[in-house]
């Protein structure tokens, strides 16, 4: 079985179910051009071990809830399920390579699949019919322990898991709501240099820049004010192998302020 990319997928407003836009069209042709996966684990930012009382989870029930975890949208968005089967064996597999490198995980079977996870996975792979496992972030974390949970979890690449790491490229929600910019505004530069910077690195290679961006890069904070929606990215580089190899496969923004670009790490 050909070895699976990991990829980092930044899923935007819980809208992009509903609107059309580039970064929606494109995820909605990324299934097809990926090998099938025999199941997916995705990291979201949405899970968050910082609210658990510390305690990171990955989802081991058999048929996980769609969970709608926003507010003031569109009953359509409400009424969308993404019914995936759930993967117990793969749940206590993570929870095995996770404790294997020190990293304590515990699996939580009645948790369900957040927006984070079931928004681009109902364009990746609209069918759901490929189980999902869900597995926290730690907020109180260090990018380094992220990178390392991915490495942890790479292993599960040549055994036909794909691993997604779910956030945003750019997250500044305050600026977001006090600029109601329009869907397809144009971004200013404290983003597309924040972005073009971390495309940079990747094409060097640079991980320990990347694993710092928010303080490295130009506008990090101004990006990325939480690192919630980042550290997403940091497992999912882990996960690509020893040899690192970054492509970036889009690059588009949504209401000028939401960077949407996805990445694919190793798979070669």
């Amino acid at each position: 079985m050909r070895r699976l990319p990991s990829l980092f997928v930044s899923h935007g407003s819980p809208m992009m179910a509903l609107e059309p836009s580039p970064a929606r069209d494109f995820l909605a042709g990324l299934g097809s051009r990926l090998p099938r996966p025999r199941a997916i684990l995705i990291v979201s930012a949405h899970h968050d071990a910082a609210y658990q009382g510390g305690r990171a989870t990955v989802t081991a029930s058999p048929a996980p809830p769609t969970i709608h975890d926003f507010g003031g949208f569109p009953d359509e968005l409400f009424a969308m399920r993404y019914a995936a089967p759930g993967d117990p064996a793969l749940a206590a597999r993570v929870v095995e390579l996770l404790a294997g490198h020190g990293l304590a995980v515990t699996a939580d079977p009645a948790r369900g699949l957040d927006h984070g996870a079931w928004v681009p996975l109902s364009l990746i792979y609209a069918e759901a019919d490929i189980p999902v496992v869900q597995l926290s972030i730690h907020s109180n974390a260090s990018p380094e322990w992220h990178f390392a949970l991915g490495q942890a979890l790479a292993p599960l690449a040549d055994e036909g898991v794909l691993i997604i790491g779910s956030g945003s490229i750019t997250h500044n929600l305050r600026a977001l709501f006090s600029a109601r910019l329009p869907i397809d505004a144009p971004a200013p530069a404290w983003v597309t240099d924040f972005t073009g910077w971390v495309a940079d690195r990747m094409a060097a290679g640079a991980v320990d820049d990347l694993l710092h961006a928010v303080e490295r890069a130009p506008h990090g904070r101004d990006n990325h004010p939480t690192p919630d929606h980042i550290l997403p990215l940091f497992a999912a580089m882990g996960a690509g192998g020893a040899a690192f190899e970054a492509e970036r496969l889009h690059h588009s923004v949504t209401y000028g302020l939401l960077a949407m670009d996805v990445y694919a790490f190793g798979g070669k």
